[in-house]
């Protein structure tokens, strides 16, 4: 199994370079998939602007990824920049964990592509009766971002733990939905 995750990563590694994106794929010493993500695109001390975040999602818009762990197919909707950068979740966010959600959106394949995990809900949403009608996925999933020094050399690497969600669409398709429940791993950083 090992062997076939390292040539997974590998094969997501390539993929991510050709597209021009600074983000890989790789594995702590428990085996675990951790999504490094060197580009950092929303930079900002203060806030976040989620205008600049849902102009770069849209890009993803009609693409199609695989979950490699449950072989689940995950199509990118046209709600999807819209709910990512304006969720109640979103909204509640801030410092850390605000910069955290916007610098993941450069890593969105690689997020779906190494999500484990994979939790049942039904829909209890009037609102998502039809976009949600078969339900709600969520995997869990990893990413690492680069803390820089006053030289802007990079220091070590928080590591984030998000939760995956995907909506089970009426048209029995599964589409990402948003990335939720990003919390700082506390025990881990990489470079200490």
């Amino acid at each position: 199994m090992s062997g076939r995750l390292f040539t997974i990563c590998k094969e997501i590694n390539i993929n991510s370079k050709s597209t021009g994106r600074n983000v890989s794929v790789i594995q702590d010493i428990d085996g675990n998939n951790i999504v490094l993500i060197n580009d950092i695109r929303f930079k900002g001390k203060r806030s976040i602007n989620w205008k600049e975040v849902r102009e770069y999602l849209k890009k993803y818009v009609g693409e199609i990824y695989t979950i490699v762990s449950t072989g689940d197919v995950v199509y990118i909707g046209s709600d999807l920049p819209k709910e990512y950068t304006g969720s109640k979740y979103t909204n509640s966010i801030k410092g850390t964990n605000a910069k955290a959600k916007a610098n993941a959106a450069t890593g969105i394949p690689e997020l779906i592509e190494i999500a484990v995990g994979k939790h049942f809900r039904e829909n209890n949403e009037d609102k998502h009766r039809r976009d949600g009608k078969n339900g709600w996925y969520r995997y869990d999933s990893k990413f690492a971002l680069p803390v820089y020094d006053d030289n802007g050399k990079v220091e070590r690497y928080n590591i984030f733990h998000a939760s995956v969600l995907i909506r089970h669409s009426n048209d029995g398709k599964m589409y990402l939905y948003d990335i939720i429940d990003i919390k700082k791993e506390t025990s881990n950083s990489l470079g200490d």
